[in-house]
């Protein structure tokens, strides 16, 4: 159900705003938490808010485009796949490709 109403941003400009974004802030919250001796709960609350506007502001961004623009791609079914194996197993295998002329050219000379 949750795939039903969930749509990724995919590899798109949005997607990776949001994502190098989430690293820089995450990141600046755990220095600020070790190197700076800062309290854990305030400098992760402050993540966590920064972290919900970024992806707000990703959201802006794939509706003004810069998101997917087909939609998500669906894996196909058991059934499917499974007809494309038997499909792709009833067709004869392709012949062995026989092997070409010798590249070094002191090979030819050698047989004469």
């Amino acid at each position: 159900m949750a795939d039903e109403h969930h749509e990724d941003h995919g590899n798109t400009v949005s997607a990776w705003f949001l994502t190098l974004s989430w690293i820089v802030v995450w990141s600046a919250a755990a220095f600020a938490i070790v190197a700076m001796g800062g309290s854990v709960l305030l400098w992760t609350a402050i993540a966590l808010g920064v972290s919900v506007v970024l992806a707000a502001v990703a959201g802006v961004m794939k509706k003004a485009g810069l998101g997917r623009k087909e939609p998500r791609p669906v894996p196909p079914t058991r059934e499917e796949w499974e007809a494309g194996r038997k499909a792709a197993a009833a067709q004869p295998e392709p012949a062995v490709a026989q092997p070409g002329p010798a590249l070094d050219p002191d090979a030819e000379s050698a047989k004469a």
